[in-house]
């Protein structure tokens, strides 16, 4: 039975799409069997993996209206062992497309208990909100990540996602658990960035990832490639980076 990792920060451009996209593909790289849900209406995991997002037929979207299947909108092996459910701008109507809809917080759990089992690891992009796509992320997951910036202003909503968290924990998925903390574009060269981690080490109870990841211009470009960083530049230390951090998942779950 796959493992279901949400990627959540109701921050914008903390690194969730980036970290979606290559964790998944370098834990495919190491043999796993992975589905990755794009829950973001800006689609940037799908078209980061080259999917070509305003072409497609079935998303996300027309599964949470329930016009077609989960195997109808999965796109199989986008890069060896990965596997994508896309989305495009489409999910934007979602909020309006649900009021009044009954039991509307599992719609994406109820999809998703048809594959679980076809997969290792089911990694899911949430949106940079607490809106009823990310309650849908996170009453379908095991357990959910947190991207943070290394930057003065990383702890701030930190606890705001940690209530929500714990909220969906209590009312909807008792199973839920805090995956942990995984700081991203951390810079060696700048005080600020060690003194972030250091700071957020010391005042979190949640685990923190020992695996920082860096500012790395190879890791920005690659998704105007259509490519996972694995794929783009193996050699780079954002590759490099995102591959210890699959080593430090495998190896929690094992756990």
């Amino acid at each position: 039975m796959g493992k279901i990792i949400a990627i959540a920060n109701q921050k914008g451009g903390v690194g969730k799409t980036t970290t979606s996209i290559n964790l998944s593909a370098c834990l495919a790289e190491k043999g796993k069997k992975v589905l990755v849900i794009d829950t973001d209406p800006q689609g940037n995991t799908t078209s980061g993996f080259g999917i070509e997002k305003n072409e497609l037929e079935n998303t996300i979207y027309e599964l949470i209206l329930g016009e077609c299947s989960i195997r109808d909108c999965i796109i199989g092996n986008v890069t060896e062992n990965v596997s994508v459910l896309p989305a495009n701008v489409n999910l934007a109507a979602t909020e309006i497309e649900l009021i009044g809809m009954e039991k509307k917080e599992y719609i994406l759990k109820n999809e998703v208990d048809y594959v679980k089992n076809d997969y290792d690891f089911i990694i899911i992009d949430c949106p940079p909100s607490l809106n009823i796509l990310t309650i849908n992320a996170m009453t379908t997951a095991d357990s959910v990540l947190v991207p943070i910036q290394c930057e003065y202003y990383a702890l701030e909503g930190l606890s705001q996602l940690i209530h929500t968290v714990n909220l969906v924990k209590e009312r909807l998925n008792p199973d839920l658990e805090m995956e942990g903390v995984v700081f991203t574009m951390y810079d060696a060269r700048t005080n600020l960035s060690m003194q972030v981690v250091e700071n957020v080490r010391q005042n979190l109870k949640q685990r923190v990832y020992q695996t920082l990841i860096p500012r790395n211009i190879r890791l920005a470009e690659a998704p105007s490639y259509g490519m996972p960083i694995n794929k783009y530049d193996a050699k780079s230390a954002g590759a490099e980076a995102y591959m210890q951090l699959a080593d430090e998942i495998i190896a929690s779950v094992g756990k």
